[in-house]
C-alpha cells in the first residue's frame, strides 16, 4: 500500500542471470519433450521393398514430408505458450525480454530436433538391405529443410508481439518526478 501522493514502488527486478536460466531451462525441457512428442507422433512414408531395393508409392511419397510438418505444429504451439508466459513473467526488462525468449526458442528448437534424431533416425539403406521383397520399411525421421526449426523462433515472436501490443502502456507513465497532487496552482492574473 502506498500512502496517497507517494511516489508507486517499483517491482524489485528479477536478476538477468535467474531470468536467462530460467528461459534456458523451460525451453530445453520443452525441446526434449517436443523432441520425444515428434518422434512419436510424425507420420512417415512407408517404402515397399522389391528385388531392386525400395519404392515409394504415390500416396506414400505425400507422407514424405510429415515429420517436417509434425515438427513446425510442435514447436510452433510449444513456443506459443512458452514464449508468452516467458515474455509476460519477464515483461520488466523491456525489449530485452524478447530478446530472452527468442533465444530460447530458437534452443528449444535445436534441442527438439536433437533429441528427435537420437530417438528416431535410423539409416534407410541397411533397413532396406535386411529386408525381405513385400516388407514395408519406413523412412527415417528427418527434417528436408531447415524451415521447421524456424517455427519455434516464429510462434514465441508472435506471441511477444501480440501481448506487446495489447498490454502497450497498460499501465500508467509518469511525466514528471513529482505526484500530481503536490502540483503547484497556475498563476492568476
Amino acid at each position: 500500500m502506498n500512502p496517497f501522493g507517494a511516489p508507486p514502488v517499483a517491482e524489485r527486478a528479477l536478476p538477468w542471470a535467474k531470468a536467462v536460466l530460467v528461459t534456458v531451462a523451460v525451453f530445453l525441457v520443452a525441446g526434449v519433450v517436443a523432441g520425444w512428442a515428434w518422434q512419436q507422433f510424425s507420420p512417415l512414408a512407408q517404402y515397399t521393398v522389391d528385388a531392386q531395393g525400395g519404392s515409394l508409392g504415390e500416396e506414400q511419397m505425400t507422407q514424405i514430408f510429415g515429420p517436417d510438418g509434425t515438427f513446425t505444429a510442435i514447436g510452433f504451439i510449444a513456443a506459443v505458450v512458452l514464449g508468452g508466459a516467458l515474455f509476460l513473467w519477464l515483461r520488466n526488462y523491456g525489449p530485452w525480454s524478447v530478446a530472452i525468449v527468442a533465444l530460447g526458442a530458437c534452443l528449444g528448437g535445436g534441442v527438439c530436433w536433437g533429441v528427435g534424431m537420437l530417438l528416431g533416425h535410423d539409416p534407410l539403406d541397411a533397413r532396406l538391405r535386411a529386408a525381405r521383397p513385400g516388407d514395408l520399411v519406413a523412412a527415417p525421421l528427418e527434417l528436408h529443410t531447415w524451415t521447421p526449426l524456424v517455427s519455434w523462433l516464429v510462434g514465441a515472436a508472435l506471441v511477444c508481439a501480440v501481448i506487446a501490443a495489447t498490454t502497450w502502456r497498460a499501465d500508467p507513465v509518469a511525466t514528471t518526478s513529482q505526484p500530481a497532487a503536490s502540483d503547484p496552482a497556475p498563476p492568476v492574473h
